[in-house]
């Protein structure tokens, strides 16, 4: 437990030297991290025992100490104070929005809890209204006030806490902040800094670096939900806005997949990420660059593989479609790659993956699908077989799909041979009707597509069938002689 604690505290994710691509027109340039002006250090990944708001950042703005009840200053309004007065009263409440307060009381600091909410609101409609240009040393006031606010210690999660691995994180309560209202405006506010016009990015990316980026990935293992909705909506913005920093950020997203695929398999945030790289992907320029495929076949593909995979697939899955759809070469690595992963055990991740597979199969060309048709049709024909009738019907609603009955139809040749057996077993056995319903309409629409082929295939078929029947009677009249020699012997 110290050791994954460790890990996860010292967590380093190298420069990306990939081209820029996606979300807006791509721009490239170094990043000019070395100029980093933030010297907020928090170890805000692990999750140690500590509550939420434990963590003590050490910054040369530096989370305040408690106040005496009443030494917290209630300030002015930005429009009760001359224009010119107006920078200084706005570092004085970047420095009350410092202090630190604890949560688990509700009773304790109620007042300096509510100036310290007022003085957030109030900056965040002055930075929204666009009332006035704020100076450079403010801006750099605020962004370290801002991770004084956000960056702590996550709370234990609740498996760690009970001690059992086995929890399915499906069906864990989502653990709400308690102080979620300071971080709520802490968090408005760093998206009302990102989005502004009056926001210069040459001046803010000294601010907003691969320190502060990485730090705020770190946040999306939050179990409050509603703080992974604001980070999520922050990164669109920072990759859209901060070009400089895309191949950073990509990078870090991708080394959060790998240690979540094969290390922990625990993660609060894959979906959101996965959601951020939806848009991204959305963006990407044709040709594809080789930088892509590569995450695609490294990164999103792997992800078919962890347990919790129900939380996150329609994400997952909406990024794959959007790679064939991009690039229609893709279809066979992506059906092939499904295929590897594909669940032996878990009947629901079978019917994600059936589910996945219709809409790649959709956005499939004819040259690709004859590539993987034949191993692809062989798992199908294993769900069609499936005791679990959500399974088998799954597999069995491919052929409501007309884009996958054509593709199927020019390649029945190959395809109603290995698919006939299946068909014929569940006629003969299937115990859910539904089912043999299903696979009467499906026998019936290869019988149309080809007569000949159909019946040729049920003669093969039938040719099996007796000489499995006579390998049985002679397997059991073997085994009688067997019993009948042992019987003489014995006796």
């Amino acid at each position: 437990m110290f050791n994954k604690i460790i890990k996860r505290g010292h967590r380093k994710v190298s420069k990306s030297d990939g081209a820029d691509y996606g979300y807006a027109p791509p721009g490239g340039g170094r990043s000019s991290g070395s100029v980093s002006t933030s010297n907020v250090v928090v170890n805000h990944a692990s999750r140690g025992g500590a509550p939420a708001n434990s963590g003590q950042p050490t910054s040369t703005i530096a989370a305040a100490a408690l106040p005496p009840s009443g030494t917290i200053e209630n300030l002015p309004l930005f429009r009760d104070v001359p224009v010119t007065e107006r920078q200084n009263l706005f570092s004085r409440k970047v420095q009350i929005s410092c202090f630190q307060f604890d949560f688990s009381d509700t009773l304790k600091m109620v007042r300096e809890k509510e100036i310290k909410k007022q003085t957030l609101a109030e900056l965040v409609d002055y930075i929204q209204s666009g009332s006035g240009k704020i100076t450079e040393s403010n801006q750099e006031e605020m962004i370290k006030m801002i991770s004084v606010n956000i960056f702590r210690c996550l709370p234990p999660a609740s498996h760690e806490n009970t001690g059992s691995e086995n929890v399915d994180a499906e069906e864990e309560e989502p653990y709400l902040d308690p102080s979620w209202p300071h971080l709520q405006l802490a968090y408005e506010l760093l998206l009302r800094y990102v989005v502004s016009s009056d926001t210069d990015t040459k001046i803010a990316k000294r601010y907003i670096d691969h320190s502060f980026v990485l730090k705020l990935l770190d946040l999306f293992d939050s179990e409050d939900p509603r703080e992974r909705e604001y980070l999520k909506t922050i990164f669109h913005r920072i990759y859209g806005k901060f070009m400089v920093h895309r191949p950073f950020i990509r990078k870090a997203i991708n080394n959060i997949f790998y240690r979540f695929i094969y290390e922990t398999e625990r993660h609060n945030g894959i979906g959101e990420l996965l959601e951020i790289l939806g848009s991204i992907i959305n963006g990407f320029a044709l040709p594809m660059k080789e930088e892509h495929k590569l995450f695609l076949v490294r990164a999103l593909i792997p992800l078919h593989k962890p347990k919790p995979i129900g939380l996150y697939h329609q994400q997952l899955s909406y990024c794959i479609v959007q790679f064939v759809e991009k690039d229609y070469k893709l279809a066979d690595t992506v059906i092939r790659g499904l295929l590897k992963y594909w669940p032996v055990t878990n009947c629901q991740k079978e019917v994600l993956f059936l589910g996945e597979l219709e809409e790649v199969l959709e956005a499939t060309q004819a040259a690709e699908f004859q590539r993987c048709m034949v191993p692809l049709f062989r798992q199908i024909a294993r769900c069609l077989n499936s005791s679990h009738f959500q399974v088998a019907e799954r597999a069995l609603f491919l052929w409501n799909n007309e884009h996958i009955v054509s593709l199927i139809a020019q390649n029945r040749n190959v395809i109603l041979p290995i698919m006939f057996e299946a068909l014929e077993k569940n006629i003969q056995s299937h115990w859910n009707q539904a089912v043999h319903g299903l696979t009467v309409n499906v026998r019936k629409m290869f019988l149309e597509m080809d007569a000949e082929l159909f019946e040729e295939c049920q003669r093969q078929y039938a040719e099996k069938e007796a000489r499995s029947r006579e390998l049985e009677e002679q397997r059991e009249l073997t085994w009688q002689r067997l019993a009948a020699a042992a019987a003489a012997q014995g006796s």
